[in-house]
């Protein structure tokens, strides 16, 4: 901000204060002297008084209220100017600028998003209250060094941050130079994610594709050995290779679908998909699977469209992981029943809730709470029968996390389950 030149201040040029100081002198010499003359003011009087209004003039300082000199000091602040909260508001990622007390000077609106409890003169201390964060920025005030601190943010979702905070020297008012702390933020958790996924991806493939690759080996030796002119035998054997090459095929997929999942975990889909066609076009194309399995599929969907912020081939898969999973394992009942319903206006926080229940033999307590769990299974040998990899609800489970939604598992053994997938409603076009 600019200081009017025609105002004299401490801060002014002393050339300025020199001419108004002259000004003043030149007043005060004219007055006296036109009382000496014409008034009985002694000469000896006159002087005193000249010279002390000329050491009042020449004093540099001038009396005014004391919060409106705090009011001119942060006006003239380098660190307060226009430009540096441009510059700070201008940076892509999370950015707050500290003084050396840790107050907040300025911040960015992804900053405020980041950490919403941040507020402008008021120390960062009390709004980021990770221990990483503390200690960094009380080591970097103590020293003037920079630091950098990783550490997990889990609202809304669990988020690898890196903070690097960085000492900035800054201009002050008396010509010499102090250090703010400029505090950055960087999204870790894409690298993250990629590290977990390739740990997660060769631990989980080394795992379940050892016993298919160990009987596709023993078939290929026995063709090529005793079985080698036995037609029944390689006829037999070939569908059984083929059959284990398929579930090799089903685990890759399932994997790398996860993998791709949990890589954008963190960002939540933004586009608006209507569940109604989503859910009938799984349905139409499961019912092969539920002729053979001589299950009926009972569809109790709304006319009218029901849509939801998000990802449609995710959700494809979500609605065929679920629907599928209740065809093979509750085909004793004979029927499926897939129902959509939305929550009763006013309710604090409305959802869309797609329930899919089975009436087969159930699922006991003890298994509920490690359904989601990945290659967990409640029925080993039942599951590999069915063709199942044992990652069909986790999946399910981290499509609803990017989605903000939930999964919800009720079941009583002899009496069927029932799944249900909640999301959060989308607003509607009036109250966005």
């Amino acid at each position: 901000m600019a200081i009017e030149q025609s105002s004299p201040s401490f801060y002014a040029p002393w050339p300025d204060r020199l001419r108004h100081s002259a000004i003043i002198l030149l007043a005060a010499a004219l007055a006296l002297a036109v009382l000496v003359v014409f008034g009985d003011l002694a000469m000896v009087r006159a002087a005193a008084a000249f010279i002390c209004i000329g050491a009042a003039a020449l004093v540099p300082w001038r009396l005014h209220d004391v919060s409106a000199s705090r009011e001119d000091v942060r006006a003239v602040n380098p660190v307060e100017a226009a430009a540096v909260a441009a510059v700070v508001a201008g940076m892509p990622d999370p950015a707050v600028l500290l003084d050396r007390a840790g107050r907040v000077l300025h911040l960015n609106a992804a900053a405020a998003q980041l950490a919403p409890a941040l507020r402008r003169n008021e120390l960062a201390q009390f709004a980021l209250r990770s221990p990483e964060i503390i200690t960094a920025l009380r080591e970097a005030i103590a020293t003037s060094e920079t630091r950098r601190a990783t550490y997990l943010d889990h609202v809304p979702v669990d988020r690898w941050m890196e903070l690097i905070i960085t000492p900035v020297p800054v201009p002050t008012l008396f010509g010499g130079a102090d250090k703010c702390m400029l505090m950055t933020f960087h999204d870790q958790t894409p690298l993250r994610r990629v590290e977990e996924m390739r740990a997660d991806f060769v631990a989980n493939a080394s795992h379940e594709l050892r016993t298919p690759l160990a009987a596709l080996s023993g078939f290929i030796d026995t063709l090529q050995g005793p079985a080698r002119d036995d037609a029944k035998a390689r006829e037999r054997f070939l569908g059984i290779m083929h059959n284990q090459a398929k579930r090799m095929a089903r685990l890759i997929d399932d994997l790398l679908s996860l993998s791709r999942v949990e890589l954008s975990a963190h960002v939540r889909p933004d586009a608006l998909v209507d569940l109604v066609p989503i859910i009938r076009q799984v349905a139409d194309g499961l019912e092969p699977l539920a002729s053979e399995r001589q299950v009926v599929i009972e569809i109790e969907l709304p006319e009218t469209p029901v849509s939801i912020a998000g990802d449609r081939e995710e959700l494809l898969r979500l609605f065929e992981n679920l629907i599928e999973n209740a065809l093979k394992y509750g085909a004793s009942g004979g029927r499926v029943v897939v129902s959509l319903s939305q929550s009763l206006p006013g309710e604090v926080a409305p959802e869309v809730r797609v329930m899919v229940r089975d009436f087969g033999p159930g699922i006991a307590p003890e298994h509920l709470p490690r359904l989601t769990e990945r290659f967990y299974r409640v029925d080993v040998g039942d599951s590999r029968a069915q063709g199942g990899t044992g990652l069909g609800l986790s999946l399910v489970k981290h499509i609803l996390n990017r989605h903000r939604g939930r999964l919800l598992i009720e079941s009583v053994p002899k009496q069927g389950a029932t799944f249900t997938a909640a999301f959060p409603q989308a607003k509607t076009p009036e109250a966005t």
